[in-house]
């Protein structure tokens, strides 16, 4: 066998499950992520499932970001008996056991002596990186390897993975890179994704290789639209939001849109003579009621360092753009019931924010139990409903005229209330940004894997890398591993 070379555990028969092996020799390797599979893709009890693959050879876990899809078999891997360090980005680090001991509970045990001999595990080995900068993590007279973390601007953390590989007598060295999963430009609270210097051998993402997405640039502006047409009918906005990176964007917005109104709020204050019945912006709750997506914005606000210079800026002028004064943060499943049963009853105005995103659980299914069937209310859906998900059916319903019923718990309810989807906040590079981090390097790869999608946007990817390949004279191999 010609080393380096790799073999997959996971993301390649769709969009999760993302994990890599890096051989360097036959007693010698890398894993680069460990995730879970999810949803169609995912095996019956997938969550608590045995690894699946001999772990002898891997020297260490190298992660990209912490998404369950790229961490969730982080569990397994430790009981089989992994005991490397786990290599990550430092933001990573403080949020990786957040995400993993919520998930630990949900999949595997929620017994408190489990979950806490789990953590201290977990925390013994993980290893925390600044980006940019060279690690050694395999030194050995054959064979070396060093990684370097650089921003893919897809969740606070994120990052691409490059291996720098070096054979004893054998010169240059070899470059292989894994994407992880790559943003788009434009994150409110991310810096944007640079292409790495070069790389003989990319694994690359492939998630939206298929489509360009919507320009974002007014996305904002329609979530105000929104915002302005719920609450003018005395309604609540409701939207089902995943907790880690989408709804960290959504209160960075929102609060630069209250900040917004609550300015012109005072000024019309003293020049209108109907300001009784206009919405006291100052004074609108933004309702976050989801336990994780709180313990994951403050580890976002303590880690305000890694934010972009604008949303840092905010932090110098004195606002908190996931802190802010009418942010109501509900704790308790019985403050939660209270907030479902207050905002059903009144006309007071609100916005929430509850997990799940898909609408097959969590906290947002009572509100939808309570309110679907008024009109004054809205749910806004920021993210891809799965198909077959409660929150796939009520997206669908926008705009149809008719009864419409949804499956909660069992029960059916009718959709009265107005239902819209915001496109704009996807946390992936579309095509042609994928296209871009390729065909940017200076040498073009001698073999890119595209990993992480379905088929379809996989071939369309290769179709478009080997159109650009062509038009610059070269001929590089594009390929997709079963």
């Amino acid at each position: 066998m010609e080393y380096p070379c790799l073999s997959h555990h996971g993301g390649t028969r769709g969009v999760t499950g993302s994990c890599h092996q890096l051989h360097l020799d036959a007693s010698t390797s890398l894993l680069v992520d460990c995730g879970l599979e999810q949803g169609d893709e995912a095996p019956s009890g997938a969550a608590s499932a045995p690894i699946g693959f001999a772990i002898g050879a891997i020297r260490a876990l190298v992660i990209t970001h912490v998404h369950l899809d790229h961490v969730g078999r982080i569990p397994a891997l430790l009981a089989a008996g992994f005991r490397g360090p786990v290599l990550c980005s430092e933001p990573s680090a403080k949020l990786l056991p957040l995400v993993l001991e919520d998930a630990f509970k949900l999949g595997v045990s929620a017994e408190p002596g489990q979950v806490d001999r789990f953590l201290a595990v977990l925390q013994r080995q993980v290893v925390a990186l600044p980006f940019e900068q060279w690690y050694p993590v395999i030194e050995q007279e054959s064979v070396a390897c060093s990684i370097r973390l650089q921003r893919a601007g897809h969740l606070l953390g994120s990052a691409y993975v490059e291996c720098d590989v070096r054979f004893s007598g054998k010169e240059p060295s070899s470059r292989i890179v894994f994407s992880g999963d790559l943003g788009q430009p434009g994150n409110p609270l991310l810096r944007s994704v640079k292409p790495p210097e070069r790389a003989d051998i990319l694994v690359l993402e492939s998630t939206y290789g298929d489509r360009v997405h919507a320009d974002r640039s007014d996305r904002q502006a329609r979530l105000e639209a929104v915002i302005d047409r719920a609450l003018a009918d005395g309604g609540t906005v409701l939207i089902p939001a995943f907790s880690l990176g989408r709804t960290q964007e959504l209160l960075y917005e929102i609060e630069d849109i209250l900040h917004r109104k609550s300015l012109n709020h005072e000024h019309a204050l003293g020049a209108a003579d109907d300001s009784l019945h206009m919405i006291d912006w100052p004074r609108l709750p933004v309702i976050l009621d989801s336990p994780l997506a709180q313990r994951i914005t403050k580890a976002y606000v303590e880690l305000h360092q890694y934010w972009n210079c604008t949303a840092r800026q905010r932090l110098s002028e004195g606002r908190a753009p996931l802190k802010f004064e009418q942010l109501v943060c509900v704790e308790s499943h019985s403050q939660h019931l209270q907030v479902v049963n207050y905002l059903k009853s009144t006309a007071r105005p609100a916005i929430v924010i509850a997990g799940n995103g898909m609408c097959s659980g969590g906290r947002i299914v009572n509100y939808l139990k309570a309110m679907l069937g008024d009109p004054r209310h809205e749910v806004v859906f920021v993210g891809y409903q799965v198909k077959g998900t409660p929150g796939a059916v009520i997206q669908m319903s926008e705009g149809v005229e008719g009864l419409v019923q949804v499956d909660l718990d069992g029960q059916m309810y009718d959709i009265k209330a107005k239902v819209m989807s915001l496109g704009g906040y996807s946390a992936h590079a579309d095509q042609e940004g994928l296209a871009v981090f390729v065909t940017a390097m200076a040498n073009v790869p001698a073999a890119v894997l595209l990993v992480h999608g379905d088929q379809k946007a996989k071939k369309m990817l290769r179709k478009v890398l080997e159109q650009a390949f062509a038009r610059k004279g070269e001929v590089p191999r594009v390929l997709i591993p079963t």
